[in-house]
């Protein structure tokens, strides 16, 4: 295979690996695309790594230490290779596989970006491996047949910010970089937005902790906190209980609550950018909107816990939000109708 190209890598390639983001990743400013979209490839093959269950845990943490020191600047030929022969064999999906025999031209794009953008990428990948390197070393291996679990909600909440509160803090800050006037003043004047982007993170987070439990449970991994679940009652194991999903549903009913508050600061985000910065609104909007339907299937479903019953929207709701949106949000009051109306929804089936 030829050696790819920056616009290969940051076109064809991340669109295959990237799926849905990559409708954000092309509505963004054209200032942003490149670093925003490189950081989402960079922490897509780490994730890859981390997530490749036919390799050991600690043969997967030690490839995935070694991909963070790449990144930040210890290049080493033979890591690339042993990570292509290693991990890129086992995959299935064969854009991931590319991926991951594309990594040395990717750190080359890395090291093209303007010094300020290389530092926020580098960072920003930094985090995100640190919560993959909390998942290897906090949870059996997935052929163990053990579950661990976390032990308070406030692992959990370091959780959420270690792989999405902290894309929060880097998008605001490439906002701030490359849309001038998008966020006012310099990034020290910048606090509520950096917080409410961590909570915006945060949000889109616990939301796919609460989707994906049942299949999570089923590879060892328990992120409902014990303390939590201690008090309904439950133990991680009683999760894969066929009344698991009636018996823990107070506890996800008061974990949304949790997130629905994230949401709140989110619709604040978006409504806190100016008009004139559409690209920034929809790319915002979009998972908002996803994120709180997802949230309303959650809600509804008596079966939440049965691995074949995920609360997923479809992809044609998916198609009709972002064809509505662009309708939407250049008006603040719009914005909060439609967010307050799914809000107020999930809201009316948590009370009692």
């Amino acid at each position: 295979m030829p050696t790819p190209n920056r616009a290969f890598l940051l076109g064809p390639l991340l669109k295959g690996v990237s799926r849905s983001f990559f409708l954000t990743l092309r509505v963004l400013p054209a200032g942003m695309r490149d670093p925003v979209g490189l950081a989402y490839l960079l922490a897509r093959a780490a994730d890859t790594i981390a997530d490749t269950s036919l390799i050991a845990p600690a043969q997967r943490l030690d490839l995935l230490l070694s991909l963070r020191a790449q990144v930040n600047g210890e290049a080493d030929d033979a890591t690339l290779r042993r990570i292509a022969s290693e991990v890129a064999a086992q995959q299935t999906q064969s854009d991931e596989k590319v991926l991951l025999e594309s990594l040395g031209p990717a750190l080359g794009v890395l090291a093209q970006l303007d010094e300020p953008d290389r530092a926020a990428v580098r960072e920003i990948v930094t985090t995100l491996t640190t919560g993959m390197e909390f998942d290897l070393r906090t949870f059996p291996d997935e052929r163990s047949g053990r579950i661990g679990a976390l032990g308070r909600f406030d692992e959990l909440d370091r959780y959420t910010y270690l792989v999405a509160g902290c894309v929060g803090e880097f998008w605001t800050r490439m906002t701030h970089a490359h849309v001038p006037g998008a966020i006012e003043g310099n990034m020290g004047d910048a606090a509520p937005m950096l917080a409410r982007g961590v909570r915006f993170g945060k949000a889109l987070q616990l939301t796919n902790v609460l989707r994906d439990c049942a299949r999570d449970l089923r590879i060892g991994r328990c992120y409902l906190p014990s303390d939590r679940l201690a008090h309904f009652g439950l133990a991680p194991d009683d999760l894969l209980r066929p009344d698991a999903s009636l018996r823990a549903r107070a506890l996800m009913f008061e974990l949304v609550g949790t997130t629905l508050g994230h949401y709140r600061e989110a619709v604040r985000y978006t409504l806190a950018l100016p008009r004139f910065a559409m690209r920034l609104r929809l790319a915002c909007l979009w998972p908002i909107l996803i994120g709180l339907e997802t949230l309303l299937l959650l809600v509804d479903n008596d079966a939440w816990l049965v691995p074949e019953k995920i609360s997923k929207i479809s992809r044609k709701r998916v198609y009709r939000i972002i064809a509505r949106s662009p309708f939407v949000a250049p008006s603040d009051r719009l914005i909060r109708r439609w967010a307050d109306g799914l809000l107020a929804q999930i809201e009316a089936r948590l009370k009692p």
